[in-house]
């Protein structure tokens, strides 16, 4: 891939990244990340690669606009098109997409091609560590879910899915917990695997800090 032709991909990415947890850094860590991997891979089609790493979250904007839609889905075919506009052939824009379609965790449409695996574990690598509680953190805040939800016990809820509880917890413990198992690719798991603590620390700590505020509180105020 020339300057001129990563150039012109670049740029449209840029035009598209509006969501603060999903900005255009994200997108550089994720090519970042993509890069490495690839250098312990064999065969990897590296404009296809780095196409698919920069086009990755271009349909987040339409997904936040009417969230029934799957940003996946929708910002494959928006690469797709963009791809073949700057005269990619057909063959390469398609598979370009198809790595998109299935960089989603919650995915029915898992990685074929080592391409497309590459991007999976690199955005993965994304919401491992200490990244990636800031980025759930952020995003909890933008879609307006709190940090917790207790129940009339003053116990946190975490019931995996339940979408009148969603919080930072639960998220933690429905993907962010579960993300470390889910690499296809040695050198992800190796990175993954580093970044494994600051993540469970950060979490134990949290959970700790509210479950002893509410546990102290509550007995201040049943004694009153």
């Amino acid at each position: 891939m020339d300057n001129h032709e990563y150039n012109a991909i670049e740029t449209y990415m840029k035009t598209q990244m509006q969501d603060s947890a999903h900005d255009k850094h994200h997108v550089y860590r994720v090519l970042n990340a993509a890069l490495d991997i690839a250098s312990y891979e064999d065969g990897v089609d590296m404009d296809i690669l780095t196409a698919a790493c920069l086009l990755h979250d271009i349909g987040r904007e339409q997904q936040f606009a009417n969230p029934v839609l799957c940003h996946a889905q929708v910002g494959s075919d928006m690469a797709y098109e963009f791809l073949i506009s700057i005269k990619w052939p057909e063959k390469r824009a398609r598979h370009a997409k198809e790595c998109i379609t299935a960089h989603r965790f919650r995915s029915s449409s898992p990685p074929d091609s080592i391409e497309a695996k590459i991007l999976f574990d690199a955005d993965k690598l994304d919401v491992c560590g200490a990244i990636g509680i800031a980025r759930t953190l952020i995003y909890q805040g933008i879609v307006t879910h709190p940090i917790y939800v207790m129940n009339d016990d003053d116990e946190i809820i975490i019931n995996n899915g339940d979408g009148d509880s969603a919080s930072f917890f639960q998220e933690y413990n429905y993907k962010l917990k579960n993300v470390y198992g889910s690499f296809f690719t040695a050198r992800a798991k190796e990175i993954a695997l580093k970044r494994q603590q600051a993540a469970i620390d950060f979490y134990n700590s949290l959970h700790n800090e509210v479950s002893d505020n509410y546990k102290y509180g509550s007995k201040k105020c049943k004694s009153q």
